[in-house]
């Protein structure tokens, strides 16, 4: 009985290979056209809501509390307060604060770093946590949110999408959660302990404040008033 004779696989030639590269290099080029797309659309479109918020949603097996509301119904006090808590020199940078940085590292890394621009950017278009995968795409898409929103832009979406209690997201939420009133009502003290919440809303309570939120928020309040003096609010007060 004759043998069959095995078939032998040729190896994949330049041809292949070059129609593999450019296969992927179009997939590449398509993802960062549609990520640009997608940073332009919230540039001047209401963001719907986050990773995060659906992350939180499915953990309490319930619907996070979050309303999108306008910058011009947001009080000033507001946008002061969570400035000069988060990143007083937010008007001054180009979305990452250099001086922060050199500090946080002589401190050891024991100290944030991480601007209102790059919270906006992770809040908005990434997930939380500390990978390296999660801190580059940051480092990329800051860039491209401070040339394409403007300074009242990125604090507008910040203000409506940062955490200020369990699955209470945005300033409209807060002030209601915490105050019973909206945001454009919220008093110069009010706003600072709402500010002061940040970074740890979890752990932190605005409406009744301990110890260490009333000891931050009057830091914060001092802090806004300076910001306001020295012309470092100018870029989202008009």
């Amino acid at each position: 009985m004759a043998r069959k004779s095995k078939k032998k696989t040729k190896p994949a030639g330049p041809g292949f290979l070059r129609r593999l590269r450019r296969r992927i290099l179009r997939a590449a080029l398509a993802v960062v056209a549609l990520v640009f797309l997608w940073i332009l659309a919230y540039s001047v479109l209401p963001v719907p809501g986050t990773f995060y918020m659906v992350a939180e949603g499915s953990r309490q097996g319930a619907s996070v509390d979050y309303q999108w509301t306008p910058m011009d119904r947001i009080s000033p006090n507001l946008a002061r307060a969570v400035v000069a808590a988060e990143d007083a020199n937010f008007c001054n940078h180009w979305g990452f604060d250099l001086a922060a940085i050199r500090s946080a590292i002589s401190a050891g890394g024991q100290r944030g770093a991480s601007t209102i621009s790059q919270q906006t950017v992770k809040n908005t278009f990434l997930w939380h946590g500390r990978s390296w995968p999660r801190k580059a795409l940051e480092a990329m898409i800051t860039p491209v949110v401070e040339l394409t929103w403007s300074k009242t832009r990125i604090l507008e979406v910040y203000l409506n999408i940062a955490e200020f209690d369990t699955g209470v997201f945005g300033v409209e939420a807060a002030s209601r959660h915490y105050f019973g009133v909206g945001p454009e009502e919220i008093s110069l003290r009010q706003a600072a302990q709402l500010a002061a919440v940040l970074p740890a809303p979890k752990d932190r309570n605005a409406g009744a404040p301990g110890p260490f939120v009333r000891r931050r928020a009057a830091q914060i309040m001092d802090g806004a008033a300076t910001i306001a003096r020295d012309g470092r609010s100018s870029c989202f007060e008009h």
